[in-house]
């Protein structure tokens, strides 16, 4: 009598019958519902991410870098006029876009961080060629743009930042402010919350054909903000983290983001607790959450497990498979 042996699912469902992806991004978390969406704008969305994502799986595919997959994806969100990064930019208290990014790489940890630029077109890049071409880890204001520059990066004069929907945040912060509208009825929330309803951050995670994993976020900040605000997308560990095991980044109210050290604090709970991707981010989205903060996280392993945990009505975010298999997801 022949024996046939079959394989267990004691561990849940079988390695084969996974999903395998390679890359998964964010376009901002916040209150994104389909009252507040039109179906056109809600169909703009898709598109772009979409883009996004097949932009950076044209990288994998072809046996380039996660590093060159992230930058990629993150780039056409930063030239896109959709999300508070790059051409979409929100304005500062003083009627100026300052835009940070970060991007890291897992294998060797190498990272790289720009702050408080207004001329570099794509930050992203800026980021990457802090890591890749100096010994820092992070430029900020003037000398990162005089950096850009003699690396022939593409610079833009400040106006082509400018865009009526960030604008008119803007004047809508402004108003609030000067009647105090924001401190007493939205105690728990700043004003560009309240008004533009979502972190517009960027940001992009791949792993490629070497199983290297790389970890990048761009953003322009918060409308209204004062004093030269940095906020979590340009600090490692913060906003971004990669090593060999798993890359992060994140998008929210930037201050909790810093003050937990969020995407270093999932890397560390995988790998000192040996917690599993999805629990790990989600940890790190509850700690924010305890404290009166909002956004999300999106991770991805060397095992290609992704996960995308949040705590607000919605979160821009999609995936690519190896097999390119796109999935977009706007809505909780």
């Amino acid at each position: 009598m022949k024996k046939f042996i079959f394989p267990l699912l004691v561990f849940g469902t079988l390695t084969f019958a996974q999903k395998k992806y390679v890359m998964v991004i964010h376009g901002g978390a916040g209150t994104i519902t389909k009252a507040n969406l039109s179906p056109e704008k809600e169909k703009e969305y898709r598109e772009k991410l979409t883009e996004a994502l097949q932009k950076g799986y044209a990288e994998i595919k072809n046996g380039k870098s996660s590093l060159d997959a992230v930058s990629a994806a993150i780039m056409v969100m930063e030239d896109s006029p959709l999300f508070n990064a790059g051409k979409g930019a929100v304005f500062t208290n003083e009627g100026r876009n300052e835009l940070d990014a970060s991007i890291m790489n897992g294998k060797d940890q190498k990272a790289g961080a720009v702050a408080g630029v207004t001329t570099i077109k794509n930050p992203i890049l800026a980021a990457r060629a802090v890591m890749d071409k100096s010994e820092h880890v992070m430029m900020a204001g003037p000398g990162a743009e005089k950096f850009a520059k003699e690396q022939k990066l593409e610079i833009v004069d400040p106006k082509y930042f400018w865009t009526e929907k960030a604008w008119n945040s803007l004047q809508k912060a402004k108003a609030m402010e000067s009647s105090k509208k924001t401190s007493q009825n939205n105690k728990n929330y700043p004003d560009y919350f309240i008004i533009d309803h979502k972190f517009g951050t960027v940001g992009a995670v791949a792993l490629d054909k070497n199983g290297n994993i790389a970890a990048g976020t761009s953003t322009g900040g918060m409308t209204n903000k004062k004093y030269g605000r940095i906020g979590d997308s340009p600090i490692i560990g913060a906003g971004t983290y990669a090593n060999e095991q798993v890359g992060i980044s994140g998008t929210g109210w930037g201050e909790f983001f810093i003050r937990t050290v969020a995407s270093k604090t999932a890397a560390d709970r995988m790998k000192y607790l040996h917690k599993p991707v999805t629990e790990a981010t989600q940890e790190s989205i509850d700690e924010i959450g305890k404290l009166g903060g909002n956004g999300g996280l999106i991770a991805l392993d060397k095992e290609g497990n992704v996960a995308m945990p949040f705590n607000t009505e919605g979160m821009y975010r999609g995936t690519v498979t190896d097999k390119g298999e796109v999935e977009v997801y706007i809505y909780k």
